[in-house]
């Protein structure tokens, strides 16, 4: 059975690194083509590493980060000592459920140079939108 098909999916550090994978991946400009050439993998494959449903090997994780020009270490940032332990206890301890696009990226590398009233005002602009959406889809 494929990884990603389980009850639990995918585990939420494979979740993760991929997560990392896809947001330096646009954040310097290339698309999962760019990147599986690069790798000598296909775009679809990419796209398995990016969701966790495939692991990405120790040796295909070392390429990423000599293509990407970061330290291996980059893709695990954000996994704390106590968040890896809950995850192996709790079987999941991670909020990467959103997808990572362009503009999810920018809006985040953006939204620190907003004043605080600016970036008040774009969350509940936001805001204001999400809850709009879930009220059309009820």
């Amino acid at each position: 059975m494929a990884r990603g098909k389980g009850e639990d999916g995918p585990h939420p550090v494979d979740r993760h690194v991929g997560r990392r994978v896809c947001e330096k991946r646009l954040a310097l400009g290339y698309n999962q083509s760019d990147l599986g050439r690069a790798l000598g993998l296909t775009f679809q494959q990419i796209q398995k590493y990016e969701k966790g449903a495939n692991r990405i090997s120790a040796s295909k994780l070392w390429d990423i980060a000599r293509f990407f020009k970061v330290d291996i270490g980059y893709f695990f940032e954000g996994l704390g000592g106590a968040q890896a332990d809950g995850v192996a206890e709790a079987g999941g301890a991670f909020e990467h459920d959103y997808p990572a696009t362009r503009y999810t990226i920018e809006l985040g590398r953006l939204a620190p140079q907003l004043s605080t009233r600016q970036q008040k005002l774009a969350l509940e602009l936001i805001r204001d939108m999400a809850e709009r959406k879930e009220a059309d889809e009820a």
